[in-house]
């Protein structure tokens, strides 16, 4: 467990918000997974123990925040999504029973949503894309629970979706880096540009992260950093004063 330059909440000083870093291959939901494979048993393990670190500070409300999502749209209570692009007949609603005229929910709010179902959690979940993420951080009441998902670079080996990319290792570690660190700075710091090159969709989540804790102690752990299938998985908790 390390610590952000700016120290290490003190005890008994108030939380203001914690995070959970997960991954989103949709190889998290067991349904997906052709046979049980290792590799993918400890990343869900990792997931489950970094949503039940973020949820341990008892936050009223859950952000959900992932690319995929609209500008300016807000997934709550009565929105759903599917899985049927990856070869599953899976319907997973957001927060609630399906509604007539709710949203579609992209896979990765989806992946967040099962996860947070998984771990017990009946609280608000808010799901937005990475722009709205820095409002409600301003505006929602503390605790604030944050998952945010999304994957590193798909360019880690020659059999990754992107293929080999020599700058896919160094991008991913520096991401590492700054979720064991507890360095919002570093997170808000990543290059887009480099990132969108190294098909690092989580990214821009990451970069919102950093961007709306800036400046705040951190108290981190990371959990997992593996590539198994050519793609940079890396899960962290924050605990933010």
């Amino acid at each position: 467990m390390t610590a952000v330059p700016q120290g290490t909440p003190a005890l008994g000083t108030r939380t203001s918000a914690a995070v959970a870093f997960c991954p989103a291959p949709p190889l998290l939901l067991p349904a997906v997974e052709v046979r049980p494979d290792a590799a993918t048993t400890a990343l869900r393990t990792a997931c489950a123990d970094a949503v039940a670190g973020m949820l341990a500070v008892l936050p009223g409300t859950v952000v959900v925040v992932a690319d995929g999502a609209s500008p300016g749209v807000n997934f709550g209570a009565g929105d759903v999504g599917d899985l049927r692009g990856f070869g599953v007949d899976v319907v997973i609603p957001f927060a609630g029973p399906e509604r007539p005229g709710g949203r579609r929910v992209p896979p990765g709010h989806i992946l967040g949503a099962w996860l947070l179902d998984q771990a017990g959690f009946t609280g608000t979940r808010v799901g937005v894309g990475p722009a709205e993420l820095g409002q409600l951080v301003r505006e929602l009441p503390a605790p604030l629970g944050i998952l945010a998902m999304g994957d590193g670079s798909a360019r880690r080996t020659v059999k990754a979706p992107g293929y080999l990319d020599e700058a896919a290792a160094p991008f991913d570690a520096c991401a590492a880096g700054a979720l064991d660190a507890g360095d919002a700075a570093a997170l808000a710091r990543l290059d887009p540009d480099e990132g969108q090159r190294l098909m690092a969709a989580g990214a821009p989540v990451w970069r919102a992260v950093g961007t709306a804790l800036a400046g705040r102690a951190v108290t981190a752990r990371l959990h997992h950093d593996a590539a198994p299938l050519g793609v940079g998985y890396l899960a962290a908790t924050w605990v933010v004063a």
